[in-house]
């Protein structure tokens, strides 16, 4: 027995099929236990490599890939507290249906328990969070544990596409020797008859009858007052669930509460009956009285907007239609008649071969108006707000090229984006890591999310940044291009809106958190370009010259939290009291 060839095929079997299954990038953290596997996946031919220190900044990065690319991608670590730093990422990988491979090396089993050095308990350690677990077998070059590992690396990659998509993780006990023979021949074909993989894994969609979708169009046609919900959706269905969506709304007259991550608020597909402005009218009780509807159809994950989740949740007398592709479970509101598992665009189209349109009428010609008048009142205020951060959102929008990415971080940055992301022809991705809704590894994965995008722009607080700072690393090694604008209000601007400020003796200790960081320093130590914009044409400048230049370019934006939250309450105060003054003035009836 030769313990080299042994390691030495069946690895390169296993690495070769993920390659047939559809594995293109790996994101390596270097580590002696997973030598082999790090060796053989980067002299594979078809696998692109990166390889990126600390573990837990490797893994958001592989999930921004695998985010943009729609494809699952792996992340390689070695054994112990190093596999323990992946888990941030594969919970978010869970919860926002990304595909990651997790391939963990470990010690063989005579190691395991008895106090040898980097040697932790691996079985099942990341819990539910994975579809799927495999504690591979020790290796063996034998045609029958060839096939073996080449059918886990199918599995793995199928598995992670099934719906709902997510992370898998196979653990790999490995002996000394750990250097595989790179020259031996028949590497990657070893035992193969042909150069298809092993077992082709075909994932389908799921669907509903005609006489499923003559029943919600029923439902549909039955009634007028009814609201769609679009929430994140997976970048490769948006273009295609765009046009539909927006036919079924036209043709229901129903208007359309779009998420800025659904994908529908800018593009050149119709957005005639698109509503951006509900965070801020739905704050009115008055209007939320006024706008009960009859039903409710929802797609994507659960908007941002708690108003909008609480209006959703209010609605207990309609009927709420929720359509999920994947197969989940989305209704934290608990308030779903029907759950449906179809895919979205398939869905839409299905149903509208039993509709006829209609005309509009005044509920959907209302909330329109509601919408006009909130974006007016929006826009016009915060241009007199001096350096209030929700212009921010409104300035890039303006200024990024068509085509461009706004990457945006959690807390405040993604619910300014939802208040004053308006929408336009002009096509603007809007990112975020709306999984856990965690403020770690956001840097990370914008940074890889940059690569599919000739801009991108990362709009994130400076808690946040601070989180992540070292995935500043990947922009430096990778020569990524990419701007980040740091909004930093020194602490945590999120909680300044939340019941713990009313606790005053204690709320600046431990939920204001203000850290007084010279962020200039950390971006020189990444070796990009720092700019600091305390005003609107400096901050332009700023934005202008990012545009134009290539690399990492850090544009600091100080804002004063107390400022930030008393502007954004005037705003909602004035948007509440507008509506409260239509509604009175409205007709009844429809």
């Amino acid at each position: 027995m030769n313990s080299t060839n042994d390691m030495t095929y069946y690895l390169a079997a296993f690495v070769d099929e993920l390659v047939k299954s559809g594995l293109e990038d790996a994101v390596i953290s270097p580590g002696s236990r997973s030598t082999p596997i790090a060796l053989l996946l980067a002299e594979h031919p078809m696998v692109n490599i990166t390889v990126l220190i600390d573990e837990r900044s490797a893994a958001f990065y592989a999930l921004g890939l695998a985010k943009t690319k729609n494809k699952p991608v792996a992340i390689l670590c070695t054994s112990g507290t190093a596999a323990t730093n992946y888990y941030p990422a594969i919970v978010e990988a869970h919860q926002s249906r990304i595909p990651l491979i997790v391939l963990t090396a470990d010690r063989p089993h005579e190691l395991r328990d008895v106090g040898a050095p980097q040697a932790i308990d691996q079985l099942k350690m990341y819990g539910d969070y994975v579809k799927w677990f495999v504690e591979m077998s020790l290796p063996e070059d034998t045609s029958s544990m060839i096939r073996y590992a080449r059918t886990m690396a199918a599995r793995a990659a199928g598995t992670s596409l099934s719906a709902p998509k997510g992370p898998v993780h196979l653990n790999f006990p490995l002996r000394e020797p750990l250097i595989p023979d790179l020259e031996a021949d028949e590497l990657w074909s070893k035992y193969k008859e042909s150069n298809e993989s092993i077992v082709e894994v075909n994932v389908g969609d799921y669907s509903i009858s005609d006489d499923q979708a003559r029943f919600f169009a029923m439902l549909m046609s039955e009634r007028k007052k009814g609201v769609i919900v679009c929430g994140e959706m997976a970048q490769s269905k948006v273009e295609a669930f765009s046009s539909a969506i927006t036919e079924l709304s036209q043709t229901l007259q129903y208007p359309i509460f779009a998420d800025p991550l659904s994908g529908l608020r800018t593009g050149m597909h119709e957005k005639d009956c698109v509503i951006e402005g509900y965070d801020a009218f739905l704050r009115s009780d008055e209007v939320k009285k006024n706008l009960e509807p009859e039903i409710i159809i929802r797609f994507g994950a659960m908007p941002v907007s708690k108003f909008l989740m609480q209006y959703i949740s209010k609605s207990s007398n309609a009927i709420q239609i929720v359509v999920d592709g994947e197969g989940g479970w989305r209704d934290p509101t608990l308030q779903a008649s029907y759950m449906v598992h179809a895919e979205e665009t398939f869905f839409c189209h299905k149903v509208l071969e039993s509709l006829t349109a209609r005309d509009a009428f005044k509920w959907v010609d209302r909330i329109k108006s509601l919408n006009d008048v909130t974006k007016k009142i929006l826009s016009e205020e915060q241009m007199e707000s001096g350096m209030f951060e929700g212009r921010i959102i409104s300035e890039l929008q303006a200024m990024l090229p068509d085509s461009s990415a706004i990457f945006v971080g959690n807390s405040m940055p993604i619910r300014d984006v939802d208040t004053f992301l308006y929408k336009e022809d002009k096509k603007l991705t809007v990112l975020a890591n709306r999984g856990a809704n965690g403020i770690d590894g956001v840097v990370s994965t914008a940074l890889a999310a940059s690569n599919a995008y000739e801009n991108l722009v990362l709009v994130i607080g400076d808690l946040s940044f601070y989180h992540d700072l070292n995935g500043l690393l990947a922009a430096k090694l990778l020569k990524l291009n990419v701007t980040i604008v740091l909004v930093n209000n020194n602490g945590g601007g999120i909680f300044s809106f939340l019941p713990q400020s009313k606790v005053e003796k204690h709320f600046e200790a431990l939920f204001g958190t203000p850290t007084g960081m010279n962020f200039e320093h950390a971006v020189k130590l990444y070796e990009g370009d720092y700019m600091r914009a305390e005003d609107w044409p400096s901050f332009q400048k700023a934005v202008s010259y990012s545009i134009n230049n290539k690399g990492l370019k850090v544009i600091e934006v100080p804002t004063n939290r107390a400022k930030n939250e008393e502007i954004h309450r005037k705003l909602w105060k004035n948007v509440s009291q507008e509506m409260i003054s239509i509604m009175e003035k409205k007709n009844d009836g429809d």
